[in-house]
């Protein structure tokens, strides 16, 4: 139980704690040249595990980069990468069980890769075709799968949050000891949906981890411009909640911090906070031009602690791979890339009637009404709807 703040200690003397007197460590096994740390002990986890780990690195590496140039010649309106924090998602994700709910924000490609998401799924939904698991009404890169225990992706920043909370409580609820890991970025944190949301989690005691990528960005607000704290993870302290600071870039390191956290939500109810240090190494988005609020230099000085060169150094060292089969794995993933992303541009987009269902288990009338009239502008203007006349009719 909560401690009642009616019941505290009596002083006569006035204190004044300071805001910055957690100073929380950040854990770490693996060097930035992924030699391990002396005195480090590794998580258990076998040679398969960790080449499936490093393989679906690779592939979120290949997609991201590839997709950026696709958005840059105007085949797909956006895409926002997860460049240099793939350590963080995949790390984590590998560390639940299947079961377990994973609501994400929008750089958690590599979460839902290593669960089995395919690269045609991934391709349908950035393309919005008649293939694509939410038949085209999300931007692309808001995923969701259903049979991957995946909760579709919201922009609204933190609406995740607070859902994590409730879900996770039906999961306490049910009794079937699984958890919710719920991502977002530490500018989400700055949200009143992260203060509610980790308030009714703690409050509740539910079987939630939240996972904060605190990659040093709030697409162009630094981070010593949005708190003045020692950032995130002391603020489970003031809800109650246990907290993990873990360097994000280390996929081992992520990868136990999250064994622990889900142990602890799971087997005695505690929700957990965890923020994983990392940095962006490409722009928030498409939309978005970094060098207009950071530096060349600072860029490179930070490639340093880049995570997939630190994971393939310490499985070359393992012997579990070497130079030249990690290299063919990543041209291999560049020719699958390439060809579903020429195969998924060629599937027609979604007919327009789908645009009213899965909202009711039958169309209101007021929505066949809006139906006809949007098919009437459309057949009205067919040269702005080039893709959609068709279906209009």
């Amino acid at each position: 139980m909560a401690k009642d703040p009616q019941k505290t200690a009596v002083v006569t003397e006035l204190q004044v704690i300071e805001g910055n007197a957690l100073n929380i460590p950040m854990y770490q096994l693996l060097k930035e040249d992924g030699s391990v740390h002396k005195g480090a002990e590794l998580p258990e986890i076998d040679k398969e595990l960790a080449l499936k780990m490093f393989d679906t690195m690779q592939f979120i590496r290949v997609l991201d980069e590839r997709m950026i140039a696709a958005q840059r010649q105007g085949r797909i309106s956006f895409y926002l990468s997860s460049l240099g924090e793939e350590a963080a998602a995949i790390g984590s994700a590998a560390a639940l069980k299947f079961e377990d709910m994973i609501m994400g924000q929008y750089r958690e490609q590599g979460a839902l890769a290593f669960r089995g998401f395919t690269i045609e799924q991934f391709m349908n939904q950035l393309f919005s075709n008649a293939k694509d698991l939410g038949k085209g009404r999300q931007m692309p890169v808001h995923y969701g799968s259903a049979a991957l225990n995946f909760m579709t992706i919201s922009s609204p920043l933190g609406t995740q949050i607070p859902q994590a909370s409730g879900y996770a409580f039906g999961q306490k609820q049910s009794g079937d000891k699984t958890c919710t890991l719920c991502y977002f970025g530490e500018g989400a944190a700055s949200e009143g949906d992260f203060h509610a949301g980790m308030n009714m989690a703690a409050v509740l005691k539910v079987p939630a981890i939240f996972f904060c990528r605190n990659n040093g960005y709030a697409i162009s607000t630094p981070a010593a411009e949005q708190f003045a704290g020692d950032g995130i993870a002391p603020r489970a302290v003031g809800y109650g909640m246990k907290a993990i600071r873990v360097d994000g870039n280390d996929i081992f390191a992520v990868y136990k911090a999250t064994q622990e956290a889900r142990r602890l939500a799971v087997e005695e109810n505690e929700p957990v906070l965890i923020e994983a240090m990392s940095y962006r190494m490409a722009g928030h988005s498409t939309s978005d031009d970094p060098t207009g609020y950071r530096s060349r230099e600072e860029e490179e000085a930070r490639r340093v602690r880049e995570p997939m060169i630190r994971f393939r150094n310490w499985l070359v060292k393992q012997g579990w791979i070497t130079e030249e089969e990690a290299d063919a794995q990543q041209k291999a993933h560049k020719d699958t890339v390439l060809t579903a992303l020429k195969e998924a541009e060629k599937i027609e987009v979604p007919r327009i009637d789908e645009i009213i269902t899965d909202v009711y288990a039958e169309p209101t009338e007021a929505l066949k009404v809006q139906l006809e009239e949007l098919k009437a502008h459309i057949r009205k203007y067919p040269d702005a709807y080039p893709n959609t006349a068709g279906g209009a009719k």
